[in-house]
């Protein structure tokens, strides 16, 4: 030991025992008070969110980031099928029946107005399918979904869905985002950001896009934003699997395995030196999946095993061209689910560049024809695909969810033949896990024109999502840009009333 008159006096202080066991009983309160602090997200690293709460994310192994996690709070659904239909579905022509526009049909009544997204406005139209009573609740759907119609007594249908634009990549963004702009994180990407996957030799997210291409938005649709990047979607379908999947004929196993084998090894010592690197932990563990993928994917996209009932079911052998790989899809997207996918999104629409009704859901003419046609791929697979889940006992712990960006007007436009956007008043359903059957919430007018009863917004609509995932909206949040973002940005509340 050195001479204690060599120290200074902090030093010789420090060597009498009353002042050494003063310093550290004063250093142990300190720790504790700065953990307590900690918990209460009072610490200046660590504010409360915009609701006061304390920020709850996921620890995320680099290495793992697909390790199944727990959720904030025990809930019944721990998978989720999202069936998005681009376009825009008319609610006042398939499940929000509204008899004052067969009473008013022809007619421009007063309040309406002249002018709408794509122009001047026409009169009045009472619905293009008769509506009728359906199952025990005597729900009123229109013949143009008969399939879905049938099922109606196990639906929780939303008919006072409102959103914040009327323009359709916007819209898209915002359903599926939580904003209108790009470069925010998908519901996917949150859900799997905070919970992982149960299955680590499948994607945790998988988006399945409808047979004639994306979206309008595209990849936004599915993407990571500014979470890491291994928690964007992957993106393939019943007709055109991931690329890369089968091995070179001239490339022997024993050579692919010892390859992979020195890439893993070159990789770890690479991720070493940059531990805190989330788009390079990323990236690593996107390539050690997409190998594995190599053997499961073939595997969960051979529909040969499938029963004759079930392709039947399905419509796989039935009707047009895109029915039938549609009906595929849907197939596709139970097996996904059937091995542990945390998140399935389906999509029934595409179309970068619009679609008119042809490619997806948006009918600014000719309704009749177009809706029919959508509705001739959609309903009957769609149909067949809850009704699989329910039958397997799928239903008991996967939330199935039917959206659309917003809805379409209760007059024409002045073309006489189409139904222009309507942001103030749509219809989405659920049904599965946590969710009331053969339930409606919320209503609009009495044209279909805007949410009058408990109106909901986009942000209603995706808090109650991750409130029935286990997760708390105003908690799971990722720290960008000096915000502490979420899903539902500053806002949103779950709706406790259609949760069973």
């Amino acid at each position: 030991m050195s001479n204690p008159e060599h120290l200074s006096p902090q030093g010789r202080e420090l060597l009498n025992r009353r002042s050494f066991l003063s310093t550290a009983g004063l250093s142990a309160a300190g720790l504790g008070l700065a953990s307590l602090l900690q918990g209460q997200g009072l610490l200046a690293g660590n504010a409360p969110t915009v609701a006061g709460k304390t920020p709850l994310r996921p620890e995320i192994d680099p290495n793992n980031p697909y390790a199944p996690r727990n959720p904030h709070f025990e809930a019944p659904a721990k998978q989720v099928l999202v069936i998005y239909l681009p376009g825009a579905v008319s609610h006042v022509d398939t499940f929000d029946y509204k008899p004052a526009l067969f009473k008013l049909h022809g007619q421009k009544p007063p309040g309406l107005p002249a002018v709408t997204f794509e122009g001047p406005s026409g009169n009045i139209a009472r619905p293009f399918w008769e509506f009728k009573p359906r199952g025990e609740t005597g729900k009123m759907v229109s013949d143009l979904l008969p399939h879905l119609a049938g099922q109606v007594d196990d639906f929780c249908f939303l008919h006072s869905m409102t959103t914040e634009t009327s323009a359709h990549p916007q819209g898209e963004n915002f359903m599926n985002t939580g904003f209108t702009m790009e470069g925010f994180p998908s519901f996917g990407a949150w859900v799997t950001y905070a919970l992982g996957t149960e299955n680590q030799e499948l994607p945790a997210f998988v988006a399945i896009n409808d047979p004639r291409g994306l979206a309008r938005s595209g990849k936004n649709n599915f993407g990571n934003g500014f979470l890491p990047a291994a928690f964007q979607g992957t993106d393939f379908n019943a007709k055109n699997p991931p690329n890369n999947l089968h091995r070179p004929s001239g490339l022997s196993a024993q050579a692919d395995r010892k390859t992979v084998d020195l890439l893993q090894r070159l990789n770890a010592r690479h991720l070493e030196q940059y531990p805190d690197d989330a788009n390079l932990a990323g990236r690593i563990a996107s390539y050690e999946l997409a190998g594995r993928m190599q053997t499961s994917v073939p595997d969960v996209m051979d529909l040969s095993g499938e029963t004759a009932a079930t392709i039947k079911s399905y419509g796989v052998e039935q009707g047009s061209e895109l029915k039938r790989e549609y009906a595929k899809n849907c197939i596709l997207a139970r097996r996904l689910l059937e091995k542990g996918v945390r998140v399935v999104q389906l999509f029934n629409g595409s179309d970068p560049a619009g679609g008119n009704g042809i490619t997806n859901w948006d009918s600014h003419s000719d309704i009749l024809k177009t809706h029919a046609m959508q509705a001739e791929i959609m309903d009957q697979p769609t149909a067949a695909l809850i009704a699989d889940l329910k039958q397997r006992g799928m239903l008991e712990d996967t939330l199935v969810v039917w959206a659309t960006e917003f809805g379409r007007m209760p007059f024409l436009q002045a073309n006489g033949t189409g139904r222009d956007h309507n942001p103030d008043a749509f219809t989405c359903f659920l049904t599965g896990a946590g969710v009331k059957k053969g339930f409606s919430y919320g209503e609009s007018d009495e044209f279909g024109y805007k949410a009058a009863v408990d109106k909901l917004s986009v942000y209603d609509f995706n808090a109650t999502l991750l409130h029935l995932m286990g997760l708390d909206h105003e908690r799971l949040t990722f720290y960008h840009n000096g915000l502490e973002r979420r899903l539902t940005n500053v806002h949103g509340h779950v709706v406790h009333d259609v949760l069973s």
